[in-house]
């Protein structure tokens, strides 16, 4: 790090154009991606997407849930009423062709389960176009155009609602507005710059906030290369602005505040960057490969959409590595200096308050680590009624049209697992009207049809609609897919979003344990090295997994059970976790969170060799690192809060874990349980033996000799 901090400081000037150049074409990648981003989340070579895959060549439609248009006919008027049912027939017509997709109805079935018991109320299914590449968080909302054609031929005094998964989701007006990247962006560097302006007290909180804004447009202009080569997911772009925001943040802080130490004690210009960067860049590499390490668990996975956000999210620790190890030091010797004004904090020296805390911990080990571990099983034990899955529909709108479809469903006895129902594609030679006989007797299914019609016939196959009791993001939901998968002759393929969900959660998390396991060990090797130490890092990778857990545990609280949804968002229960969303928060908290360990770690790393005392260590550890891995996660948690302002309940889910996870990390486990196991492993933890040593090609650590109890400091060390 030595050698190539005095390569970057030699080349200033060509350092800052090419930062500069990067950055200028950054600014023009972003105003061109939007365009070159898919929404796709399918899982190819799954039998979902086969069967989905046939339905969209043949009949041109699929690749979502439908809109589910609801009539309720004038109080005195029932579906039997004369010209009613082909009123209804004519309505849902108009909306096929508006759409260019196909519709089914009481009108074209006859079947009396799409009517519901009060005989007023009718519903019936509409398919647009199959999904293509368009940009976006969701397909094109079609809620607008269905309803315009379905008023204008619906029978006298008829009230027309139109639900379903999508418009539900999008708020229930139909609008399917997402969110705005810049907006949020800006949000979340508002509350970036509150929190470094309070730790640095001067104009240096700019500086981070820069560094910043070139690792973002940088990452958009990789990713825009990248979107040449393959299929780039929309949400790329949230989480290169957001992540990248708080992680270049994060390594910003950690550098410019050990180079205010060295200035604090007597060091200056070059030689002050060059001591920072001994110490300090070299956990900053380590911190990023720890991310990256992480985000490979989705590079790796069968499934493109997870795959690119892998990729993005490799992008976003690796340019920010590189802007903080090349750029900032440039900076901060030129400028920093003039710019740490008006001086309002002291730069250097551990923190008073952390030493404090530092010390309590030491001296309460075993009841921080009894305290600590109680929080983090028990949220553990609650992630073990995880159930994966889509949102319920109640969970998705609590106004609007589509709310109120959803409600007249329910009033009418209608179960709402129509509104996510089982595409069945019959091949050539089979028989859908004893196929959809045959589904519609099993359990869990509400009703079969096979609409005898062009739009459902096509080249000698048929589709029929299968609609279910529970929704498909249910577990019974997902059970009945099971039941229809298992009834259907050979050669007969079965899609639809639950199925969808199934063959989701198995292609992810078949060989995820695996995974796990390789990463794990890829993440000890790595630490060991940092560390030049055994246990320290088997305790890191085994608190974070111990974290993961807290954190799942505390996602299913929040939104599956609903104890947190329902009083922030006044969102009802979700019932489930959409599938994703699990081993992206996993991948992404992975390494962010081990972010903190290794600031800590290797500070009191540091601050051992200097001291040889395990109490030293730990209090000067904490007591200089406390306040920067504060900071830090108050900075990824307000970049977080400020995506789950989002309108899509997937991305608040996914925001909160990430938020609730940058906080348990930073306070129960770095700031508690952390020093508090480091000062009853003692000298355990600096243990390196010398086949260890070899094989990391690091000096070996022989493990200290045994001393007398050390007393705990008791006052400012």
């Amino acid at each position: 790090m030595e050698g190539f901090s005095r390569f970057v400081l030699r080349h200033k000037l060509a350092v800052t154009l090419a930062w500069l150049a990067l950055t200028v074409a950054g600014v023009l990648a972003t105003s061109q991606i939007g365009g070159r981003l898919t929404a796709r989340n399918a899982v190819p070579g799954q039998p979902s997407y086969e069967a989905n895959a046939a339905i969209a060549r043949t009949y041109g439609t699929g690749g979502r849930d439908p809109l589910v248009p609801v009539i309720t006919l004038p109080a005195g008027s029932t579906v039997d009423s004369p010209g009613v049912r082909a009123g209804i027939g004519r309505a849902y017509a108009a909306a096929a062709t508006a759409v260019h997709g196909r519709a089914v109805s009481y009108a074209d079935t006859g079947d009396r389960r799409l009517v519901g018991r009060d005989a007023r109320t009718t519903f019936g299914l509409v398919y647009g176009p199959a999904a293509g590449q368009a940009g976006g968080m969701r397909a094109p909302d079609l809620t607008g155009r269905v309803t315009t054609a379905m008023r204008a031929t619906l029978p006298p005094g008829a009230t027309l609602r139109v639900t379903g998964m999508q418009p539900l989701e999008s708020g229930g007006g139909g609008s399917g507005r997402g969110p705005n990247v810049l907006s949020e962006t800006l949000i979340g560097g508002l509350g970036a710059l509150a929190v470094l302006a309070f730790v640095f007290g001067s104009l240096l909180a700019l500086v981070p906030l820069l560094i910043a804004v070139c690792s973002i447009l940088t990452s958009f202009l990789v990713v825009y290369g990248l979107t040449t080569f393959t299929d780039v997911s929309v949400i790329v772009q949230f989480i290169v602005a957001l992540i990248g925001l708080g992680v270049a943040i994060d390594y910003s802080l950690l550098l410019v505040t050990r180079w205010r130490e060295e200035q604090a004690a007597g060091h200056r210009g070059d030689d002050a960057v060059r001591r920072a960067m001994a110490t300090a860049g070299r956990a900053i590499v380590f911190s990023g490969g720890a991310v990256a390490i992480g985000l490979v668990a989705m590079v790796v996975l069968p499934v493109p959409f997870l795959r690119s956000v892998g990729y993005g999210g490799i992008i976003i620790p690796t340019v920010s590595v590189v802007a903080v190890l090349t750029l900032l030091p440039v900076l901060l010797a030129r400028f920093g200096a003039r710019i740490d004004r008006p001086r309002l904090r002291r730069g250097g020296g551990a923190g008073r308050g952390w030493s404090a805390w530092a010390r309590g911990v030491v001296r309460f080990r075993w009841a921080a680590v009894a305290v600590s571990s109680a929080v983090l099983v028990a949220l553990a034990i609650a992630a073990l009624g995880l159930h994966l899955g889509d949102p319920e529909s109640d969970a998705l709108a609590s106004s609007g049209p589509a709310y109120e479809g959803r409600a007249a469903l329910v009033h009418s006895g209608v179960p709402t697992g129509v509104l996510t129902p089982i595409d069945v594609l019959v091949p050539r030679g089979g028989d859908p009207v004893a196929t959809a006989a045959r589904l519609s007797r099993l359990p869990g299914v509400a009703a079969a049809v096979a609409p005898d019609t062009p739009s459902w016939r096509r080249d000698g196959t048929a589709l029929i609609e299968v609609l279910p009791v529970a929704e498909g993001g249910s577990a019974a939901g997902k059970d009945t897919v099971r039941r229809v998968r298992a009834a259907v002759p050979a050669g007969t393929g079965v899609t639809g979003s639950a199925a969808a969900g199934v063959d989701f959660a198995k292609a992810v998390y078949g060989a995820f344990p695996l995974m796990l396991t390789l990463i794990a060990l890829a993440t000890f090797v790595l630490l060991a090295r940092a560390f030049r130490s055994l246990l320290l890092p088997l305790k890191a990778v085994l608190l974070n997994l111990l974290s993961l857990a807290a954190i799942l545990g505390a996602m299913v609280l929040v939104w599956q059970e609903g104890y947190g949804s329902k009083p922030i968002w006044g969102i009802a229960a979700t019932g489930s976790i959409t599938e994703f969303v699990p081993v992206m928060v996993f991948a992404f908290l992975y390494g962010l969170s081990m972010d903190y360990e290794v600031f800590i770690l290797a500070r009191m790393r540091e601050e051992y060799d200097r001291t040889g005392s395990t109490r030293t260590a730990v209090v000067e550890g904490i007591g200089r690192t406390g306040r920067l891995v504060t900071s830090a996660a108050l900075i990824l948690f307000l970049a977080f809060a400020s995506l789950a302002s989002a309108p899509i309940t997937e991305l608040k889910v996914f925001a909160t874990g990430l938020g609730l996870g940058v906080l348990l990390d930073a306070t129960v486990i770095r700031a508690l349980l952390v020093p508090a196991l480091v000062s009853l492993f003692g000298r355990w933890n600096w243990w390196l033996p010398a086949w260890a040593a070899r094989a990391l090609r690091v000096r070996p650590a022989p493990l200290p000799p045994t001393a007398a109890p050390e007393p705990v400091p008791a006052g400012h060390p």
